[in-house]
C-alpha cells in the first residue's frame, strides 16, 4: 500500500510540474510569442495561477468524483486549462489561444470554454457563493425524490485569501447555516497577497472563527512533510515558532530572495551555534529554500490526507490552505507579481530547469521522467476523466394557457394578479405545478406568493410545523416547513436571492433535474444584487425574475423604495427577456411563455418573424406593480398573444392619417388611455400603442438591422411592422414609470418626431397621482407633451385629479 502511495504521489508530483510549465507557457504565448497588433498587455497572471497548481492538481487527478462540482478562482484559470488538457478534454488550439477571440477564456466560463467548467468565475466572490448554493439545490431536488441515481456530489470552491474580502461570500455563509448546508468544500488559497499589497496579520484565525460559528469544519493545511519533519529535529520547535511569529511581508520577501537569503535571516535570527544552526546548516541553499516554501497547499501527501479524512462526512470543509503566490516561478512571492509576467529570460531559464526542449513546449510529457504509457495509464482512470456528458434534462410540458384571474371592468393590480396565477397552478397535482420553486429574500408576503406558499409549503430538510397554527393563533398564511416544500425563504440579501436562482436554474446541468425557478424581490433593490443577476445570466442560468412594485407606485414609502432605472438593466442584460405588462391577461400570456422559455436550449438561425432567437431561450424578468388598474373586456386570442410576447401591440390602431401615437409601459397605461381620449378630440385618427417589453420590441429591431446588413433586404421585425403605415409627419410620444430612454428609441424605427416621457430623479412620498404629476407622466402631462409636438393643436385640460 505504501508503494502505491509513493507511486501515486510521484505521478502527481511530476503532473503538477507539466501543469505549472504549460500555465506558464500559456500565459507567456499569450503575452510575447502569439502576434499582438494592438500592442496591448494580454496578460494572464502567473503568479496567481502558480498558488493552485499543487491543489488543483490534487483534486483534478485524484480526489474529484464524476459528481463533483468545482468553480475554480478566476486567476487559476490558465492552470485549470492545462489539467483539461492534460486530461483530453482542452484541445491545444484553444489553449495556443488564450485570452484571444474564441481561445480558452481569462477565467473559467461554462458557456464560452469548451472544457469542463462547472462553473462560471470571474467576479470574485460569485462563484464561491455558487458552490454553497448549488448544494442547497442538490438536497432539493434529492429531498423531492429526483436524481435518485446520481450520488451526491461535493460543490468545491477554490478562493483565493483576498476574494475573502467580497461580503456576498458572508451573506452566503449565513443563509448556509440557516439551511442546514452539506456537502460543501472551500479552499482558501492563503497566500497572503492581494492585487496590491500582502494581507494583514492573523487573518487565517479570523477566518477560521468565521467558519466555525457557521458550523463548519475548519482544517489548516500549515506545513508540508519536509517541515514537519524538520520540527522533530533538535531545535525544530525553535524554527516552527519562527515561522509561526514571521511576519507576512517577509515571509513573502524572504520566498523571493532564495535560500541564501532564508540562511542569513535565520542564522541571524535563530543561530545559537548548537541545535538550531546544524539544522540549518546541514542544508544547503537550494534544499532550505525548499524547507523553507514546503507549506501544507504546496504538499501533496498533506493535501491528499486532508481530502481523504474531509471526504469520509458531509460537514461544510473550510480549508486554509498556506501557499505562496508564483510559487515555482521566479516571480514568487515578490509583493508585485500579481499581473505580473516572466520575461523571455526568465521563461528561458524556466524551461530549462523543467527539461523542456525549445519547440517542445507544448508537448503533454515533455521534461518528464516517467514513461509516456505510466502517465497515460494513470490519466486514464482519474475518476474525475471518468465523468459522461450529462443526459438532456426533459422539457416540462407548460399548459396551453394559464389562469387569468381578474375581473373586466374590476381594478387589479399586476402583482396581485401573478399571485393569483400561481396560487390556480398550485391546485392542481401537475407536472408541471411540481418542478416550480419559488425563492425569495424575506418579502415572500409582499410580493404575493403568499398563496403558493400556503398550498405548496416551505422547503427544510427536517419538517417544522408552523406554531402561529399550532397554537391556533389565526393567521392568512400556513407556514409548514418539510423536505416536501416548493418554496425556499432567504433572508434579506438580494445578492443570496440571484445566486440561489443561478443555483435553481442550473439544476438541469448540475443535478440533471429540471426546476423551474420563481423569484421574487422589491424592483428597487434589482441593483443590490445585479453584479449576482449578471453572473447568473453568464452561466445561462434560466429562471424568472418577479420584482414588484416598480417605478414610483410605492409612493408614500418615498425615493428609497421606487425604481428609476430597472427598464434599462432589463434591456441591456444578455440572456434576460424584460416584460412589463400593464394588464393581467397579458401578464398570464407571457408568464404561459415565460415557463416554456426558461426551458429552451435550441440553436440555428432567428425567426424571421421577430428576428429574435427565441429557441436559445434565456432568463425571463417581470416588471409588475402594485398599482390596481382597470381590467379591459377582451378575449386574448392567437394573434393578440403573439403580439403580447413579442413586445407590443395597438390597444387602438392608428388611422391612415394619424397625426400623433401615445406609445406606453406598464402601469400608466389608465394615464395613457385617459390622454388618448382627450387629444383624440383635436387629433385625426390618433393610435395607442400597448409595450408589453422594450427588450424584445428592441431588440428584433436591431437583429433586423444587422439582418439586412447581411443582405437579407426582406427583414423586418416586429417594431417596423408596428410602425410601417403611420405618415412621417406623426409623431409619438413615450411613457412609462420607468427612465424615459427605456422607450426613447422608437421615434428611430422609421423617422417620427418623438418625445419620451419618464422618471428621470428620485421620487417624493405622496400619492400615486401626486408622483405622476410631480415627473409629468400623468394624463396632463401626455397631453402637453403632445401639444409640444404639436403647437397648432390646443389641449383641453383635464379636470384636476380628486
Amino acid at each position: 500500500m505504501a508503494d502505491t502511495a509513493a507511486q501515486k504521489n510521484a505521478i502527481l508530483g511530476e503532473l503538477e510540474r507539466k501543469v505549472l510549465w504549460l500555465a506558464a507557457w500559456t500565459i507567456h504565448n499569450a503575452n510575447h510569442l502569439r502576434p499582438n497588433d494592438e500592442g496591448i498587455k494580454i496578460g494572464g497572471h502567473q503568479a496567481s495561477s502558480a498558488s493552485l497548481a499543487t491543489i488543483l492538481t490534487a483534486l483534478y487527478f485524484d480526489v474529484l468524483r464524476p459528481e463533483d462540482r468545482v468553480a475554480v478562482k478566476p486567476h487559476a484559470s490558465p492552470i485549470f486549462h492545462a489539467i483539461q488538457y492534460l486530461l483530453g478534454k482542452q484541445s491545444l488550439e484553444k489553449l495556443q489561444s488564450f485570452r484571444a477571440y474564441k481561445g480558452a477564456q481569462s477565467y473559467p466560463s461554462r458557456t464560452k470554454d469548451t472544457d469542463d467548467v462547472d462553473f462560471s468565475t470571474g467576479s470574485v466572490g460569485l462563484g464561491v457563493a455558487q458552490t454553497l448554493f448549488s448544494s442547497l439545490v442538490q438536497d432539493y431536488v434529492r429531498a423531492h425524490g429526483w436524481a435518485k441515481d446520481r450520488p451526491e456530489g461535493r460543490m468545491v470552491a477554490l478562493v483565493g485569501d483576498a476574494e475573502m474580502d467580497e461580503g456576498n461570500i458572508f451573506e452566503a455563509l449565513l443563509e448556509g447555516w440557516k439551511h442546514g448546508l452539506r456537502n460543501t468544500w472551500w479552499i482558501v488559497d492563503y497566500n497572503r497577497q492581494s492585487l496590491d499589497a500582502v494581507v494583514r496579520e492573523g487573518l487565517w484565525q479570523r477566518f477560521e472563527a468565521i467558519f466555525a460559528n457557521f458550523g463548519w469544519d475548519v482544517v489548516i493545511l500549515k506545513y508540508g512533510v519536509l517541515l514537519e519533519a524538520a520540527f522533530k529535529e533538535d531545535g525544530g520547535e525553535r524554527l516552527r515558532d519562527w515561522i509561526d511569529n514571521c511576519p507576512n511581508q517577509l515571509y513573502s520577501a524572504l520566498c523571493f530572495q532564495g535560500g541564501a537569503a532564508w540562511r542569513k535571516r535565520l542564522l541571524d535570527d535563530l543561530g545559537d551555534q548548537g541545535p538550531v544552526t546544524a539544522l540549518i546548516e546541514r542544508r544547503s541553499d537550494a534544499e532550505l529554500a525548499r524547507l523553507m516554501t514546503n507549506l501544507g497547499g504546496h504538499d501533496l501527501p498533506s493535501l491528499l490526507d486532508a481530502f481523504e479524512k474531509a471526504g469520509r462526512h458531509d460537514r461544510p470543509t473550510c480549508f486554509i490552505a498556506y501557499t505562496i503566490k508564483g510559487f515555482g516561478l521566479p516571480l514568487a512571492g515578490h509583493k508585485d507579481n500579481h499581473a505580473g509576467l516572466m520575461t523571455p529570460a526568465q521563461t528561458d531559464a524556466l524551461r530549462a530547469a523543467m527539461g523542456v526542449r525549445a519547440g517542445h513546449e507544448w508537448d503533454r510529457y515533455e521534461g518528464l521522467s516517467l514513461p509516456a504509457a505510466t502517465l497515460d495509464r494513470f490519466l486514464a482512470e482519474v475518476p474525475f476523466a471518468s465523468r459522461k456528458a450529462g443526459r438532456p434534462s426533459p422539457h416540462i410540458d407548460v399548459p396551453a394557457a394559464l389562469a387569468m384571474p381578474g375581473t373586466p371592468g374590476k381594478e387589479m393590480s399586476t402583482q396581485a394578479g401573478f399571485g393569483q396565477i400561481l396560487n390556480e397552478i398550485a391546485r392542481e397535482p401537475t407536472e408541471f405545478a411540481s418542478r416550480i420553486v419559488t425563492t425569495s429574500p424575506d418579502v415572500t408576503v409582499s410580493t404575493n406568493l403568499g398563496p403558493w406558499v400556503n398550498r405548496r409549503g416551505l422547503f427544510a430538510l427536517e419538517a417544522m410545523a408552523d406554531l402561529f397554527k399550532a397554537e391556533r393563533i389565526p393567521s392568512t398564511f400556513n407556514w409548514d416547513f418539510s423536505p416536501k416544500g416548493q418554496h425556499l425563504e432567504l433572508g434579506i440579501a438580494e445578492m443570496n436571492l440571484f445566486l440561489m436562482l443561478s443555483a435553481l436554474g442550473l439544476s438541469h446541468a448540475i443535478n440533471g433535474e429540471r426546476l423551474l425557478p420563481v423569484g421574487t424581490l422589491y424592483d428597487p433593490f434589482i441593483y443590490r444584487g445585479a453584479d449576482a443577476l449578471n453572473y447568473a445570466c453568464y452561466q445561462d442560468a434560466r429562471f424568472i425574475l418577479v420584482a414588484t412594485p416598480s417605478g414610483v407606485t410605492l409612493a408614500p414609502e418615498g425615493g428609497a423604495h421606487q425604481s428609476i432605472g430597472t427598464p434599462l438593466v432589463g434591456m441591456a442584460q444578455d440572456g434576460l427577456a424584460a416584460f412589463e405588462p400593464a394588464f393581467v391577461d397579458e401578464l398570464s400570456v407571457i408568464l404561459r411563455f415565460a415557463f416554456d422559455y426558461i426551458q429552451r436550449s435550441g440553436d440555428g438561425d432567428p425567426d424571421e418573424r421577430t428576428w429574435l432567437r427565441d429557441q436559445t431561450g434565456g432568463s425571463v424578468y417581470l416588471r409588475l406593480s402594485t398599482r390596481p388598474v382597470e381590467q379591459p373586456t377582451r378575449t386574448i386570442d392567437t394573434q393578440l398573444a403573439r403580439e403580447i410576447v413579442d413586445g407590443a401591440y395597438w390597444l387602438r390602431e392608428p388611422g391612415p392619417n394619424a397625426e400623433l401615437v401615445i406609445a406606453y409601459q406598464g402601469a400608466v397605461a389608465p394615464e395613457a388611455i385617459a390622454a388618448t381620449g382627450l387629444l383624440a378630440e383635436d387629433r385625426r385618427d390618433i393610435g395607442l400603442l400597448a409595450i408589453t417589453s422594450a427588450d424584445r420590441l428592441n431588440a428584433g429591431w436591431t437583429a433586423a438591422g444587422r439582418a439586412r446588413e447581411r443582405g437579407l433586404v426582406h427583414a423586418r421585425s416586429h417594431a417596423e411592422r408596428l410602425f410601417e403605415k403611420l405618415p412621417a409627419h406623426c409623431s409619438i410620444v413615450t411613457v412609462l414609470d420607468g427612465h424615459p430612454a427605456t422607450l426613447g428609441w422608437l421615434g428611430a424605427v422609421a423617422g417620427h418626431r418623438t418625445r419620451s416621457l419618464g422618471v428621470e430623479h428620485f421620487g417624493q412620498t405622496g400619492t400615486i397621482a401626486d408622483l405622476y404629476r410631480h415627473h409629468g407622466i400623468d394624463a396632463q402631462g401626455i397631453a402637453r407633451a403632445a401639444s409640444a409636438l404639436a403647437p397648432s393643436r390646443p389641449v383641453r385640460h383635464l379636470r384636476p385629479a380628486s
